[in-house]
């Protein structure tokens, strides 16, 4: 099973002057909301995870969904066998969390895992699905942390973009 998950950095606080309801795009991507990420096998107990306390996590959240659509690009969906890429790089540094799609599973795995390591592997469908419930929640937390984000116009965009699955 996938469990995706955050923690927010006390190091990197958010500007206390910070208008949530009117931040641009590249703020919520780039400059807010600051902390560490992880994808986790719970069955298998691994997982791939940040340690650096200056992750994005909205960001990730989002290029999470944007990826998780990428390996879907393909007409034959969970029947094809061509191998497809896609990877999520970190603003701050030169490394990337890297996902492959073949038929309807996707490996995960980061440039920073030990070489021997193998990838974490999940279902493209459960992967979408933990994508963008994890984008959802976190809106939700953070919107419950700032509540002027929840009348931020490009939020809107991103939960309409990203809509929950069932």
């Amino acid at each position: 099973m996938l469990d995706i998950g955050y923690s927010l950095s006390r190091r990197f606080p958010d500007p206390p002057q910070t208008d949530y309801r009117h931040a641009d795009v590249h703020a919520l991507r780039h400059d807010l909301f600051c902390g560490d990420v992880y994808l986790a096998d719970t069955e298998a107990d691994r997982e791939v995870s940040t340690a650096w306390g200056w992750v994005p996590v909205l960001d990730f959240a989002w290029a999470l969904c944007d990826v998780v659509e990428r390996l879907d690009r393909d007409p034959l969906g969970s029947r094809s066998a061509t191998r497809h890429h896609a990877e999520i790089d970190f603003t701050e540094s030169t490394d990337l969390m890297l996902f492959e799609r073949r038929f309807g599973w996707v490996d995960v795995e980061a440039d920073w895992m030990p070489g021997d390591e193998p990838p974490l592997t999940f279902s493209h469908t459960e992967l979408r699905r933990e994508a963008r419930d994890f984008l959802h929640d976190l809106i939700a937390d953070l919107t419950d942390m700032h509540e002027d984000l929840g009348g931020n116009p490009a939020v809107w965009d991103l939960q309409a973009r990203f809509p929950r699955l069932r």
